[in-house]
């Protein structure tokens, strides 16, 4: 079912309905009967890099997993609003979450390779679950892109049958990167994907996240606003309010909400007076 695009009251403006890869409307979220965000309203543009910011708590991971159905596999869990991928929502019924997943992919805070599975395994396991694909060829194919993509495969290739946690942290985190990229998503989602990593794994994710965007459109959530100033190209703060109920109180290019924020709060929180 296809929703007519209707921008985000606090989203960037953009010239063309096409720039914009996916919109989430209006979302909230529970745990059980624990409002977690309220609200939630953004514009993720095509090939680019988007980073969520904000204080612990205020809701910037719970937010990542609506935008993928993650979030109602959690007990209880609940969501309210939409998200649109390419006009058509993907909490409309009928929608398959499985499909949802592999179009909009994700990678976690920490590095979680299957343990019992060889890196191509690894690789090759979202094909297979899926249904992309299972011929052994094109398997082989699909993981060597993968791999490059992830910039992973000059390190591996002579060792692919070796076991994944074999890997160091970092070349771990870029395994868990090409096991998403595998399935051939349109959108990435990134949790805090750095924060186990030494500073030398974060640069090689960080210039990583920089080539995925000429192919994806990347989502970030970040406690390092280094981070968010050097990778993004755009940039939402997220607060929470006195029960804890996270909403977006300012989003726009990266640029801007470092140098010239429009909310006090977001200025308050880039110069270090709270979060």
């Amino acid at each position: 079912m296809q929703t007519t695009v209707v921008a985000a009251e606090n989203s960037v403006p953009v010239e063309d309905e096409a720039d914009v890869a996916l919109c989430a409307r209006s979302i909230s979220a529970w745990y059980g009967t624990k409002l977690a965000i309220r609200d939630v309203s953004l514009d993720f543009r095509r090939h680019s890099i988007s980073a969520l910011m904000g204080p612990s708590g205020c809701g910037k991971t719970t937010f990542l997993r609506c935008l993928n159905r993650i979030h109602e596999s959690a007990l209880g869990a609940s969501t309210t609003g939409e998200v649109l991928l390419d006009g058509t929502n993907i909490y409309d019924p009928g929608v398959n979450p499985v499909v949802t997943r592999r179009r909009i992919g994700m990678v976690f805070q920490r590095p979680n390779p299957f343990p019992t599975m060889s890196i191509f395994e690894n690789v090759v396991s979202g094909p297979r679950y899926t249904g992309l694909s299972r011929n052994p060829r094109e398997l082989k194919d699909l993981a060597e892109e993968a791999l490059r993509q992830a910039a992973l495969f000059d390190e591996v290739k002579d060792k692919l049958d070796d076991p994944a946690l074999s890997l160091s942290g970092g070349q771990q985190q870029r395994l868990c990167i090409a096991r998403a990229l595998a399935v051939q998503p349109e959108v990435l989602l990134m949790d805090e994907p750095t924060s186990a990593l030494d500073p030398l794994s974060t640069l090689k994710i960080e210039e990583l996240m920089e080539q995925l965007a000429t192919n994806y459109t990347v989502v970030i959530v970040t406690h390092n606003l280094q981070q968010a100033a050097r990778v993004s190209n755009f940039a939402a703060f997220m607060l929470g309010d006195a029960d804890r109920v996270g909403s977006v109180i300012e989003y726009a290019p990266t640029q801007q909400i470092f140098t010239h924020p429009n909310d006090r709060r977001t200025e308050d929180y880039i110069t270090g007076r709270f979060g």
